[in-house]
């Protein structure tokens, strides 16, 4: 059975939890037709030129890349070695691209999980909350024989979306208070005198985007002249970008860099000289994340100066491998799930994309 582009697209969406990602990520379908037939996928790390060199020689229809090739808006897609230049060549050849990134770190067996299974750690768990899109959660009261038509409405306008899950909301019930002037006509109650109601207060979460439209749908779907409702700006729904975990025996921060070199790779850099048990591992850049890792050590890319030297004051180890070295294990999972979606998946993940080499 063939599928196309958007059906790939969509089915990697759903199965890899892209609603996760960051909120600065683009992950998703970069370029593409998403009514194009495919007939072979690839999966690669970065979508550097050796990797389109290949995709081009390859007859491949859609990528699916670890890193986005378009991080930042365009408004020029000329030929050329550079990111824009690589995507000119690809629209050219026909080719999709869909990006999963920071979603597949935060999913449970991606990028982060990977990461801790390479180097063995034990009791693992999450930390490092990675926020997705701006979010809001609308707040309404309504009496119960109306509340399961308005969650219904709201929900078919895009809210109560949490993870795998739909539909979506909190209920709680309570006493309304009204008194309707002379020009109303309630639902319930009589003008001119305070009236009480047994109402439902009803809590619903969504993207920012869509509170308009979840707005229009409550009032359309509510039995109220004038319901109520509020609207309010909230974080909520993070994935976690980081785990940490347990080492099988105590070593020291050399002998953690020599287990990081043999696992994982890289030009590794090690700060900080006491024993350590307790491992946090980030893929890519996570010097932003050490503050919140509760570990003797942490194994992540991209460690600034000041950030190991801060880390190392609070008695916290680094062990940096560099960027690319810290997702690789993630990459291969990445290709063996997409194998599973797709079965004509061809393989690039053996094209390195880290710059840095040891000498």
């Amino acid at each position: 059975m063939t599928k196309t582009v958007g059906e790939i697209a969509a089915q990697i969406a759903s199965s890899f939890r892209l609603a996760k990602a960051a909120g600065w990520d683009p992950v998703g379908l970069q370029f593409g037709d998403p009514d194009a037939v495919v007939g072979r996928v690839a999966v690669c790390h970065d979508v550097t030129q050796a990797v389109v060199d290949r995709i081009v020689a390859g007859n491949i229809d859609l990528v699916v890349a670890y890193h986005p090739l378009l991080f930042r808006a365009t408004t020029r897609l000329i030929a050329g070695s550079n990111a824009a230049g690589r995507a000119f060549r690809l629209i050219a050849n026909g080719t999709a691209l869909t990006v999963v990134h920071t979603a597949f770190d935060v999913l449970p067996g991606g990028t982060a999980d990977s990461l801790a299974a390479a180097l063995g750690l034990h009791d693992v768990s999450a930390f490092g909350p990675a926020w997705g899109q701006d979010t809001a959660k609308v707040i309404t009261f309504a009496p119960e024989p109306s509340v399961d038509r308005i969650v219904s409405a709201m929900a078919d306008a895009g809210a109560g979306h949490i993870g795998g899950y739909t539909s979506c909301s909190y209920r709680s019930e309570g006493i309304g208070t009204f008194i309707p002037d002379g020009a109303a006509h309630p639902a319930v109650g009589s003008t001119g005198r305070l009236n009480t109601a047994e109402e439902t207060r009803v809590e619903m979460v969504m993207e920012s985007a869509r509170v308009g439209a979840v707005v229009a749908a409550l009032v359309h779907a509510h039995p109220y002249e004038e319901p109520g409702y509020d609207v309010v700006e909230s974080r909520s729904n993070a994935g976690f970008i980081g785990r940490v975990g347990r080492l099988p025996e105590p070593v020291t921060p050399q002998e953690l860099a020599d287990l990081v070199r043999a696992r994982l790779g890289g030009v590794v850099r090690v700060a900080g000289d006491r024993p350590i048990r307790t491992v946090a591992v980030i893929p890519g850049s996570g010097g932003s994340f050490l503050g919140g890792a509760d570990a003797d050590a942490v194994v992540t890319g991209d460690v600034s100066h000041h950030q190991a030297r801060d880390a190392v004051a609070r008695g916290i180890s680094v062990v940096d491998p560099g960027h690319a070295a810290t997702e690789r294990p993630g990459v291969k999972a990445l290709y063996a799930a997409v194998a599973d979606i797709f079965e004509t998946t061809i393989d690039m993940t053996d094209v390195d994309p880290d710059p840095w080499k040891e000498r």
